[in-house]
């Protein structure tokens, strides 16, 4: 693209062209191909869902069994505990990451909500035995 020096009071002229070869001169030509979907998102938005459902469900799952577990456990209960406290925390940070890294960032933003917010049962957890 060849630079022209602009006339006494007249501004630079940009072109911005599309990927398509076409040139988008005005804004609203712009915006609406900015908003174009991606043909890739929708599958992309199904796995990110489907990763941090199944890591959802694991957390849910994982860390009432492993708190039971060093409650009724006669040896080794501060180990278990001590994981239990760790995931706790881990699970919904690693749900958060992973649906950030996944462009969802409103479930990623949920999920740090929900990372900071389990920060005091998991404190509670590591200080029963």
């Amino acid at each position: 693209m060849a630079q022209r020096t602009p006339r006494r009071g007249q501004p630079y002229s940009q072109r911005v062209t599309t990927e398509e070869g076409r040139t988008a001169h005005g804004f609203a030509e712009r915006m609406a191909y900015a908003r174009q979907k991606d043909p890739a998102d929708l599958a992309r938005h199904v796995a990110v869902k489907r990763r941090v459902t199944a890591l959802t469900i694991g957390w849910a799952i994982i860390v009432p069994i492993l708190i039971v577990y060093a409650l009724t456990a006669i040896a080794g209960s501060a180990e278990v505990l001590l994981a239990a406290a760790v995931l706790t925390v881990l699970l919904p940070f690693l749900g958060a990451v992973i649906a950030t890294h996944g462009r969802r960032f409103g479930i990623g933003g949920a999920y740090v909500v929900l990372t900071l917010l389990m920060v005091l049962p998991a404190v509670w957890v590591a200080q029963i035995r």
